[in-house]
């Protein structure tokens, strides 16, 4: 299996022979109902569009995750596997391969990938989103993604799995609940995946923020400090920080 981060939630993972482009933001700002005043994201190059893609996998239908400018910069005959409002969302720019996943759905892409959605983050007072467990019907490799730290306990029932890929940090603004909760969630996480891999994701990497919240945008905790609670759990975990750019070969 091989990881490739960039920047954000956003992901190449090599799996059972397919390539999978997950919750891509790789060209222009990020910017939630054009209130760039309030917060926006900016990197000081646009990524490269990864060749090869075999499908694209979406967890939320947020800017964040189904980032518009960049879904508009993609092939829309790819075919796109997403939540229900991820699905709305690239279905309206004019994709028309798209499957919608409710939680505990299953769907088997081209006899390769075999994909569990599963509850993820809240989004509003009503909304949640996915997670999902992936698994290569060849090697049988297995990873678990979900972006906010927002862990279902139904996904016990999938350990263990090889990989993890998850948030270790608390980001929060004051007064309201961490946006992105890693540290709260992610020793849990390990303890019911019992994961080889854990990886972190949803940090900055080569991205800069500005706007009113980023002004009070604060993070708590940190992969180092989740390996030594996993060592003193006792568990052969080990949490990785991935460098944009650069593949991950994760294996035996």
């Amino acid at each position: 299996m091989q990881l490739t981060w960039l920047d954000s939630n956003s992901w190449t993972i090599d799996l059972g022979g397919k390539r999978i482009l997950l919750d891509p933001w790789l060209v222009g700002e990020l910017v939630f109902a054009e209130l760039d005043w309030l917060f926006a994201g900016k990197r000081d190059r646009d990524r490269a569009i990864p060749d090869n893609i075999d499908f694209i996998l979406l967890s939320q239908g947020l800017e964040d995750h189904a980032h518009r400018p960049t879904l508009q910069q993609l092939d829309r005959d790819l075919p796109v596997i997403g939540s229900q409002n991820a699905a709305k969302a690239v279905t309206e720019l004019g994709y028309h391969n798209v499957t919608a996943l409710g939680h505990g759905d299953r769907y088997v892409f081209e006899n390769a990938i075999e994909i569990h959605a599963t509850p993820g983050s809240r989004v509003g007072m009503t909304t949640v989103e996915n997670g999902y467990v992936l698994k290569s019907l060849d090697t049988g490799e297995t990873l678990y993604y979900e972006p906010h730290g927002s862990h279902s306990e139904t996904v016990r029932k999938f350990a263990p799995v090889d990989v993890v890929i998850a948030p270790v940090v608390n980001l929060s603004v004051p007064f309201v609940p961490p946006i992105i909760q890693g540290k709260n969630s992610a020793s849990k996480l390990a303890n019911w995946l019992q994961p080889k891999y854990f990886v972190n994701t949803a940090a900055g990497g080569d991205i800069h923020y500005s706007g009113v919240l980023a002004n009070f945008l604060t993070s708590e905790g940190s992969t180092e400090e989740l390996q030594a609670v996993l060592k003193k759990n006792n568990l052969d975990t080990r949490a990785i920080d991935a460098t944009p750019g650069e593949p991950l070969e994760l294996g035996d």
